[in-house]
């Protein structure tokens, strides 16, 4: 049994040494393989870093915050329309007829609603609209770190900045305005301020030309006195409803967009518009429109949602088609 045990070892022994026995050449190749393979296996491993790395980029996003009319809980008050917005006020240009009011006297921030005001002294200030104003560093935003598509260095005449200011929002565009007013920024600012006063807005301050500031604040009915006196200069009905816009920096054609998307739409008479967001002051839009054969103004503040102040005048536009000119003036909801 002795025997037999060592034949089987013996024999067990050198079956294993024959399968683990590899040639040179073998070796050669399994080493290959097992590098090309260890290189390969590497690439999925680099994406998946690359992934979780713009993963954490995402998770960095500060989460939102809530606009000032929301923690003042203007979005609980009731509306026969459901409304969107913290505020909206709509009235006849012509005769001052209020047809639907909601938080009408509540001061909140404006956004860029304020170039309005900015494009309004431009306008009245008579300077050469042909004159080449140039960015600065001075035009880069410092509040909100916002993003502009015009470089600092860029050159283009007063009249283009006023267009991409009121069409696209450009910040630095409107910024670049102020700067080049007579005085300087500071002299602007007080003129938008001055002529705030001289309209009747007491209820609206402004600190700067572009709305980024959360300073700017007014409330929907000095808004709708600021529409009607904007609404007296063609040049800013003509630029504020511009659907899009080319202009040449240095050798480059740049295109740019109105911010309100409404103005493509056939179905909309708008004679003047503006836009505006920042968190504070939630999504803003004001404008001039005519339907049922009235000149109407519409302001919309602190919606919230991206599309949601579109969405509140067509609710708005809907229910006028409905009621007008039947319609009579609304309560104050807010009483």
């Amino acid at each position: 049994m002795l025997y037999l045990s060592k034949f089987v070892s013996a024999t067990l022994f050198a079956l294993s040494a024959a399968l683990c026995f590899v040639s040179p050449a073998d070796a050669a190749a399994r080493g290959a393989k097992k590098k090309i393979t260890a290189k390969s296996a590497t690439a999925p491993v680099r994406a998946a870093a690359r992934n979780v790395k713009r993963v954490r980029s995402v998770m960095r996003v500060a989460p939102a915050r809530s606009s000032y009319g929301q923690l003042a809980g203007l979005h609980a008050t009731p509306d026969p329309l459901d409304l969107k917005s913290g505020v909206a006020l709509v009235l006849d240009q012509d005769t001052d007829e209020v047809l639907f009011s909601k938080n009408s006297q509540a001061v909140l921030p404006i956004a860029s609603l304020t170039k309005l005001m900015t494009a309004v002294v431009v306008t009245e200030s008579q300077l050469p609209l042909d004159e080449v104003l140039t960015i600065t560093q001075d035009d880069v935003d410092s509040e909100k770190n916002s993003g502009s598509r015009l470089r600092v260095g860029t050159r283009l005449t007063r009249g283009e900045m006023l267009h991409l200011a009121l069409m696209s929002s450009e910040n630095r565009a409107a910024n670049a305005l102020g700067r080049h007013y007579p005085g300087g920024a500071d002299a602007f600012v007080a003129a938008m301020n001055r002529k705030a006063l001289q309209l009747g807005m007491a209820d609206t301050r402004y600190v700067e030309p572009t709305g980024l500031s959360s300073r700017n604040q007014s409330s929907a009915r000095d808004l709708a006195t600021l529409v009607k006196a904007a609404y007296d200069h063609q040049i800013i009905r003509e630029l504020s409803t511009s659907p899009e816009h080319q202009v040449a920096v240095g050798k480059r054609q740049m295109q740019f967009r109105n911010t309100n998307r409404l103005v493509l739409n056939p179905s909309w008479e708008i004679g003047l518009q503006k836009t505006g967001y920042i968190s504070e002051a939630g999504r803003c839009l004001v404008m001039q429109a005519e339907m049922a054969g009235r000149k109407l103004i519409m302001v919309f503040l602190d919606s919230a949602g991206k599309y949601s102040r579109l969405g509140d005048a067509e609710r708005v536009r809907k229910w006028l088609s409905e009621n007008v000119p039947a319609a009579n003036a609304l309560p104050d909801v807010t009483s």
